[in-house]
């Protein structure tokens, strides 16, 4: 029954394509001046639309690579280009000849021939190169193995993790699967296995180096079916040295600078404020340009966003600690005016009142008589009792007195009495807060 059916679906194309069996001389666009006596013989009866081994079982289609570049790794779009040549081996018994030799042929000869459908499922734009002719080899060996051999150029999707920019590593991949036969038709597998690509090993990019590599054999389940499925997997890690001289060192130079104002006298309120402005507003440029060349909208607090924003905190405090330096100074100053001014009148007052004690004349000492002093205990005694009478009250208003002392001892906290000793604080306190962050902030992003 399979025989039948194989002999009537060859019928069936010979007759509706009109020249896709080979078995006059006339072989498509080509005829018989043009090709080989090898090549002739090979293409008379062949059909090109029936893939080897037809009703045999599948076809074993051996893949392996080279890649030539990698031109572009992009974040905005999340894709790279690359150049590769593919190499695709399956073997067509309809093409044994007799001999141990192989014959090359045109690329131009692919039309008369099956080829495997082979795409890129990941790519978003690519294209085969044509300079000077295509770039296709076919090659026939006599025992019926087929090489095709093609260069190609693809933009390929790869999905990013950019929580660690630019301390990030990208697993990116290259898939090869069949457009039109399934698992029962074609098999994909690695000729060599790992050492079926070539090229990552000696490549060089701009921002990154290749980590590592491997390949894998998968089948993609669609709702047609399974296809098989080839995928090389490559580890890209970027290299964070041009972002350490590019974002890093200047972020880090403008926190130092931010820190010159404390040893400027609070007096130089121009100065002081100067050096504050001029740092938040360079870094607040600096964080802006650290953002052209990344997604505008995307969900990702990158790295360095994390280092960046701890750089503008600690410029923004020094420039709040100034202001909170200079409100403490202004404040005592006027304490120290306004003391200044209470003693100043004070020593007013007491010279004048020396000067009224000695021009008086003394005055008779008043003595109380015997006759009053049993007046005076029976006061002092009621005033015991009335004293004794209030205690519960005075207990209460006493708790009242505690509570309110230690608030003011809590507030006496915050109440600065030098204000020059903010400065001298800070000049220990913001260099040791950001040699902390750093420590913390580069052990997370380089180890964890």
């Amino acid at each position: 029954m399979s025989a039948r059916l194989h002999a009537l679906l060859t019928l069936w194309l010979t007759v509706t394509q009109g020249g896709c069996t080979y078995s006059n001389n006339h072989w498509g666009e080509w005829n018989d001046s043009q090709l080989q006596p090898t090549i002739q013989k090979l293409m008379k009866g062949y059909n090109r639309y029936l893939r080897p081994n037809f009703n045999e079982g599948p076809v074993e289609i051996g893949m392996s690579l080279d890649i030539a570049s990698i031109d572009a790794v992009s974040e905005i779009n999340m894709d790279y280009t690359a150049t590769i040549f593919l190499r695709q081996r399956w073997r067509d018994s309809r093409l044994v000849f007799p001999g141990n030799e192989s014959v090359s042929v045109d690329g131009r000869l692919v039309s008369l021939l099956w080829i495997p459908d082979t795409f890129i499922p990941d790519s978003k734009r690519s294209f085969l190169h044509d300079v000077t002719v295509e770039n296709r080899l076919i090659r026939i060996f006599s025992n019926g193995t087929v090489l095709y051999a093609l260069r190609i150029t693809a933009t390929i999707a790869c999905n990013m993790d950019l929580t660690k920019y630019p301390m990030d590593r990208q697993v990116c991949t290259l898939q090869l699967e069949s457009w039109g036969y399934n698992l029962q038709d074609v098999v994909f597998y690695w000729t060599r296995g790992n050492d079926s690509v070539k090229g990552l090993d000696i490549l060089r990019l701009a921002q990154y180096s290749v980590e590592s590599y491997y390949t894998s054999v998968s089948e993609a389940v669609y709702e047609t079916g399974k296809y098989p499925k080839l995928v090389l997997h490559f580890a890209l890690r970027r290299n964070v040295l041009f972002f350490i001289l590019e974002t890093y060192v200047p972020s880090i130079l403008l926190v130092v600078l931010s820190w010159v104002s404390f040893w400027i006298s609070q007096s130089s309120v121009p100065a002081r404020t100067c050096i504050g402005v001029t740092t938040v507003l360079t870094m607040t440029t600096l964080m802006m340009g650290a953002r052209t060349s990344l997604p505008n909208a995307n969900c990702f607090i990158k790295a360095i966003d994390v280092y960046l924003g701890i750089c503008f905190t600690f410029i923004f405090g020094a420039l709040v600690e100034y202001a909170y330096a200079h409100f403490y100074t202004v404040k005592h100053h006027t304490i120290e005016d306004l003391h200044r001014e209470l003693r100043r009148e004070l020593n007013e007052y007491n010279g004048n009142g020396s000067i009224l004690s000695s021009t008086q004349p003394n005055r008779p000492v008043e003595t109380s008589s015997p006759a009053e002093e049993p007046a005076e205990r029976q006061a002092d005694s009621e005033a015991r009792i009335n004293a004794a009478d209030q205690e519960p009250a005075l207990g209460r208003v006493g708790g009242l007195r505690s509570v309110k002392d230690a608030s003011r001892r809590a507030a006496s906290v915050f109440v600065v009495e030098n204000p020059y000793e903010i400065d001298r604080r800070a000049r220990t306190v913001f260099p040791a807060a950001f040699l902390i962050v750093n420590v913390l902030y580069w052990l997370y992003y380089l180890f964890l």
